[in-house]
């Protein structure tokens, strides 16, 4: 029980890293739009800002996962911290010299600390208890990394973005030199506090590991790019498809504002995901802890200006997210099939029709992305043994989805054919893989 209770208290902890790598993706969504406004960029322009954030998960998670082996998981994710603290310093030079090449080479070293975190932190949580419940506690992990996607928008809506003709890209400085400061404060605390030693693996011939030999671990790969890509794609352009579609109008600052539902959706799911994985069907706590979740997005919502009975679509979403949960019940490789096939329909919704509707239809999609990363990422490291630490890594390297997905996004959505409404048809690929992932990839054939 005492060991049960460590445990405990280390995942607690852990839940921290989520949460603050989590809001610092989410920035991006506001920075997407500020900056091209800023610097007058294309649509594909525009979206290098992800293709670099989310290039240095391809390039570092190797790296990452030797120096981890290292210096051991605590000391990672203290390096980790500073190395974030000490990119989004950049901000500072960048928005005085303001030269856009400066925010994307920060953005590069600030997301290459965050790998550091992804490939401690993912496998941490996984091993800390038993493994029926891995990923339980996945979910309730990533619950706590889209409150931190949830919150950001709100944040840098209010900060950063104006309802003005003239951009000012000195409004990005100070949210920057605030997370810098916090980010160096959490690398301090984490060099002093208690971490429980994990079962390191034995050594491995590293030549010896063949991914031919894991067929199920490939195709999950694909479909973590295809997931992340999707999902990334999809916010990004939310705020540019807000205010540019006659048929939907918002102002800048709202549209900011009403990314924060597509990243609470995903919150809300990831706490029904952890009840609904962990073997626990209590009805009450399936009702009472979403409940929870819902008021903390709809207050943050409120505080920023916007109304939360305008929301009956979200609310309307959120009932057929709970009975999706419902039905789908433990099995993850069918929660993941039926939630991307919502998805799809939901896309299809979304550049077929236009206002409220579409509105709510691609918000609600972020409710269904919710059990997606921990049903992938469990389903793909099954029965790897002695490799999982190295199929950990090549997962956490397809995380480069979320860099060429959105720049193929931005791409379409320049194609005058096309535009921002039918664009989405890029993420709407990617879920239909998922599809297949769930219902046929995730099977072990070795």
């Amino acid at each position: 029980m005492e060991k049960r209770n460590h445990y405990g208290g280390a995942i607690y902890i852990l839940i921290l890293l989520f949460f603050m790598w989590g809001f610092l993706t989410s920035m991006n969504d506001i920075l997407v739009p500020h900056l091209k406004s800023a610097f007058t960029l294309k649509n594909w322009q525009a979206q290098l800002i992800q293709f670099f954030f989310f290039l240095a998960y391809f390039v570092m998670s190797v790296p990452a996962g030797i120096l981890i082996r290292r210096i051991g998981y605590k000391y990672g994710i203290v390096t980790g911290l500073a190395l974030m603290g000490g990119a989004c310093l950049l901000f500072i030079p960048a928005t005085y010299i303001q030269v856009y090449a400066i925010f994307l080479v920060a953005l590069f070293f600030l997301a290459s600390g965050i790998t550091i975190l992804q490939v401690a932190a993912n496998p941490y949580v996984a091993v800390l208890g038993e493994p029926e419940t891995a990923a339980s506690r996945l979910n309730l992990a990533q619950g706590f990394n889209s409150l931190g996607h949830t919150i950001a928008p709100l944040i840098g809506a209010w900060l950063i973005l104006q309802n003005t003709q003239e951009v000012d890209i000195s409004t990005i400085r100070m949210p920057y030199v605030v997370i810098a400061l916090t980010l160096f404060l959490c690398a301090g605390i984490f060099t002093f506090i208690s971490l429980p030693e994990i079962h390191r693996e034995e050594e491995v011939d590293r030549l010896s590991f063949r991914l031919g030999d894991y067929p199920h671990l490939m195709m999950g790969a694909v479909a973590i790019f295809f997931y992340v890509g999707a999902e990334i794609s999809v916010g990004s352009f939310l705020v540019e498809y807000f205010r540019g579609d006659p048929s939907i109008g918002l102002d800048t600052k709202t549209a900011g504002s009403y990314v924060a539902y597509y990243w609470g959706g995903a919150m809300v799911g990831r706490f029904l995901g952890a009840i609904s994985l962990s073997g626990n069907k209590s009805l009450p706590q399936m009702i009472a802890i979403p409940l929870v979740a819902i008021g903390v997005v709809k207050l943050f919502l409120w505080t920023n200006g916007v109304d939360p009975s305008s929301a009956l679509g979200f609310d309307l979403m959120l009932v057929f997210n709970f009975l999706a949960f419902y039905l789908g019940r433990s099995v993850s490789n069918q929660q993941l099939a039926l939630f991307a096939g919502i998805n799809v329909l939901l896309l299809l919704t979304t550049m077929s029709t236009g206002g409220t509707v579409a509105i709510w239809s691609i918000i609600g999609i972020g409710l269904f992305n919710s059990i997606m990363w921990s049903n992938i990422f469990t389903l793909a490291i099954d029965k790897l043994g002695e490799y999982t630490s190295y199929g950990s890594s090549f997962l956490v390297m397809m995380i480069v989805g979320g860099a060429l997905l959105p720049l193929l996004q931005g791409v379409v959505a320049d194609i005058p054919a096309i535009g921002l409404k039918y664009c989405f048809v890029v993420p709407l690929l990617g879920y239909l893989y998922l599809v297949f992932y769930g219902l046929k990839g995730y099977q072990n054939e070795t």
